[in-house]
């Protein structure tokens, strides 16, 4: 049986790979959780900074996340597309 990932975690037009599925998976239950800097996503999920940012960048690009500056931080909130959950 194959885990349960997020809905939002496979990105159509792209290679969705376990490993990737699982971090976005962490990374958006993270942001879900109400951590909203790279570094507490990081820590939440467990997951490295640079595994986190890239998969960010991934998701920001999908339109799942959004990401708003504040200074030199950036803090990342779920878009309603990424806030919206898929029932099969």
């Amino acid at each position: 049986m194959s885990p349960a990932y997020h809905p939002r975690a496979y990105l159509a037009g792209m290679k969705n790979v376990n490993r990737g599925l699982t971090s976005r998976t962490k990374i958006i239950g993270a942001i879900e959780q109400g951590k909203t800097r790279v570094s507490e996503i990081s820590e939440k999920s467990k997951l490295g900074h640079g595994c986190v940012s890239y998969h960010l960048r991934l998701l920001l690009k999908k339109k799942v996340v959004s990401m708003t500056r504040k200074g030199r931080t950036g803090r990342w909130t779920l878009t309603k597309y990424g806030q919206e959950k898929l029932f099969s």
